[in-house]
């Protein structure tokens, strides 16, 4: 399902369509580290402009899998950044078979994927293509008017 690091998409190169993957250990200071990496990405890419909302999104998807995705010691969570025609594909691969619901935002947390849901132009949860697990994940756009 998730061959897009082989075939290139419409308007893209096929060096643009091969994802950036990094694995990191389920600790809180990996979301700092993802962020920072993604950042330095959408610059080179010439997307500053999403940059907000895509680091945004980011610390959302990742948080989640540290601290949901229960799995055993010694299993790492993968991001992959895809160059979008008008933007990033953002997906965050962790092992755990549970996947995210939406829940009422409370005085402890559930805002998560109302925020991702709010910035994202779309997003999603589907089986791994390759291993146990899920993969969550989000397209973040230039908005009208934006260059890309």
């Amino acid at each position: 399902m998730n061959r897009r690091a082989t075939v290139a998409r419409k308007g893209t190169t096929q060096a643009e369509s091969r994802p950036v993957v990094s694995r990191w250990a389920r600790h809180p200071r990996c979301v700092a580290l993802a962020r920072a990496e993604l950042r330095k990405l959408l610059d080179g890419w010439g997307l500053a402009v999403i940059s907000d909302d895509a680091l945004l999104v980011l610390s959302e998807l990742l948080t989640n899998a540290v601290r949901h995705a229960r799995v055993s010691r010694g299993r790492e969570i993968e991001t992959r950044y895809f160059r979008e025609p008008q933007g990033v594909r953002i997906e965050v691969h962790d092992a755990a078979q549970n996947w995210p619901q939406p829940r009422m935002p409370d005085v402890y947390g559930g805002r998560g994927l109302t925020v991702v849901s709010a910035l994202a132009a779309r997003w999603g949860t589907e089986v791994r293509d390759v291993g146990i697990g899920k993969s969550v994940w989000a397209v973040i756009t230039v908005p009208s008017g934006g260059e890309a």
